[in-house]
């Protein structure tokens, strides 16, 4: 009989590409990996695996072993999302991912929430970008993700994905205080043809929204300063390095020096969740979307 934990090792070694990736994705160490597929071998009675310089890669035998491998986890999972929707309860293990600002404007009241309401429900978050949360998502690593797109730039989502949407998070422009739109009560973005950016880091999601917005409305941005955290991009504009994109969610005290002002027309980034559809059935999901939606209506209120 193959072991299943087993196949959960080649699986990840398979989508990782690695061992160490695999590790990585377990939460084990590589020792641990190569230990379990060592016996997976010894169990198929066949090699799995076989040395590509430094690395590794999977054999024919391999392969196929991953494939069946694949679509076994998925009808275990079916089978786990059916008996928790047959026990009609949240229980167990829920693994959470969210970029930043919704780690941080969102998921404290969720969390709080979630074990207020449903305290056989096991809940961990892990903070991190869209484009780490998605294949992480589909891969079967995190069982659901809170990502964002912006009102003129939708995010890709494979269709093997559910989405619900959380929020809109209407968006200002921040200025240092002695700015000289800084006293008005809407902007509209050409405003700032002539001034200095303060974004993201280049490749970023938002980064690339940012160019390209601007560039719509004929205007070449100058970014000076790249920062990943809202926080710091508004140290900067406080310090008179430039304007910056201000989303609402998560901000908190805006600091002295800086002033945020409205946009016109108004910019939002919508806020959703997503999990794998092989999952749609679990009520801890459920439970998840509803907190989360419960959080997202106290920050708009």
């Amino acid at each position: 009989m193959l072991n299943l934990e087993r196949l959960r090792t080649l699986d990840a070694v398979a989508r990782h590409g690695s061992v160490s990736g695999a590790a990585d994705g377990l939460h084990v160490t590589t020792s641990a990996v190569s230990q379990q597929l060592a016996k997976l071998e010894r169990e198929a009675g066949q090699q799995l695996l076989a040395k590509n310089g430094r690395g590794v890669r999977l054999t024919d035998a391999g392969r196929l072993l991953a494939d069946h491998a694949s679509r076994i986890l998925s009808q275990v999972e079916l089978a786990q999302a059916d008996l928790e929707a047959q026990r009609g309860h949240a229980v167990g293990e829920l693994l959470l991912g969210a970029f930043p600002t919704a780690a941080r404007g969102l998921f404290p009241a969720a969390l709080v929430g979630l074990r207020r309401e449903h305290p056989q429900l096991r809940v961990r978050l892990e903070e991190m970008e869209q484009d780490e949360a998605v294949p992480r998502v589909v891969r079967g690593d995190i069982d659901l993700a809170v990502v964002l797109d912006w009102y003129n730039k939708p995010l890709p989502v494979p269709d093997e994905l559910v989405k619900a949407p959380l929020l809109d998070d209407r968006v200002d422009v921040a200025v240092p205080a002695d700015h000289p739109l800084a006293d008005r009560e809407q902007v509209a973005l050409e405003d700032f043809a002539e001034d200095e950016w303060i974004s993201w880091p280049k490749g970023e999601f938002c980064h690339d929204w940012l160019l390209f917005t601007l560039r719509g409305k004929g205007v070449e941005p100058r970014i000076s300063h790249k920062a990943d955290e809202h926080p710091t991009q508004l140290a900067l504009v406080a310090a008179g390095l430039g304007v910056a994109v201000a989303p609402r969610l998560g901000r908190g005290p805006v600091p002295e020096g800086v002033r945020v002002v409205r946009v016109r027309p108004t910019m939002c980034r919508h806020v959703f969740a997503i999990w794998r559809a092989d999952a749609d059935r679990r009520p801890s999901i459920r439970a998840a979307v509803d907190a989360l939606r419960t959080a997202g209506a106290a920050v708009g209120a």
